[in-house]
């Protein structure tokens, strides 16, 4: 690499853990004009530092060509492989169970941008247009499976969809949830109880005085707090909510990865 590096690019050891899933062709493909690493260095960059695609830095390769390529690798599925496998291999580390049986729910309103407002939705209780991100982490907080609809959309009526893409990711192996209490009443129970999943409503103390921390519900507001140190997700800026939601893969992904490798290397 000729460049100077920036702190966004992957490490060497980071790159031998992702590029086989990555490389959806030959490295010397005759239409490949960049290094397939610096292409992904583009993406993190954008991630990172929230920039727009046209104002990718001038040594990185074209904005359109990182752009093109992150659509191909979203379509593929690539990251969301990527975080499954990390999180087995983060959960074997800390002494856990490949698969989770259990998870937590929660979703965040972003703000909506020019790009993003025409499938955007009002919160009245954020008092935001945007879009809603719902996730769902296992008990590290690590990412299980996300969707993205308007912000108007309720929690509750999400549970179906999310609980449905854990179970694919776990192998059915999820038996309980736990969520606040915007996922109360007997449709989001059913819902989730299709899937095999039970909902367990962590509530509020009675009597709540400043911030109070709810057991196992904190481990997903950690994860959204992760996200904090990604730019490009403060704000839905993206005019495809497929791209939103794959955007929080690749984020996980590059977490994630730096865990494993930071581990391997002290290990070694």
């Amino acid at each position: 690499m000729a460049r100077k590096a920036y702190p966004s690019d992957v490490t060497d050891d980071e790159w031998a853990f992702v590029a086989p899933y990555l490389t959806l062709m030959r490295e010397d493909a005759p239409q490949r004009d960049y290094p397939l690493r610096e292409v992904f260095n583009g993406l993190r960059y954008i991630v990172r530092t929230g920039m727009q695609w046209r104002f990718m830095a001038n040594d990185l390769p074209p904005w359109h060509t990182v752009y093109q390529q992150t659509q191909r690798w979203v379509k593929a599925g690539v990251f969301e492989d990527m975080v499954h496998d990390l999180r087995m291999l983060l959960r074997e580390i800390a002494g856990r169970n490949p698969q989770p049986s259990a998870a937590i729910f929660d979703g965040r309103t972003l703000q909506s941008s020019p790009e993003s407002g025409e499938r955007a939705g009002y919160d009245g209780h954020k008092r935001r247009k945007g879009s809603k991100v719902h996730l769902a982490v296992d008990t590290l907080g690590q990412l299980l499976a996300v969707t993205v609809t308007p912000a108007n959309e309720q929690e509750r009526a999400q549970v179906a969809a999310l609980a449905a893409k854990v179970q694919e990711a776990t192998g059915d192996a999820v038996e309980v949830a736990f969520v606040d209490q915007g996922y109360t009443g007997d449709e989001a129970a059913a819902a989730a109880e299709q899937h095999g999943i039970r909902l367990e409503v962590v509530k509020l103390p009675t009597a709540k005085r400043g911030f109070v921390l709810l057991p196992r519900r904190w481990v997903v507001e950690r994860s959204f707090a992760w996200m904090a140190r990604f730019r490009r997700l403060a704000r839905d800026y993206e005019r495809l909510a497929e791209t939103l939601a794959g955007l929080h893969f690749v984020a996980f992904a590059i977490l994630m990865a730096a865990r494993f490798v930071a581990f391997m290397a002290r290990s070694s």
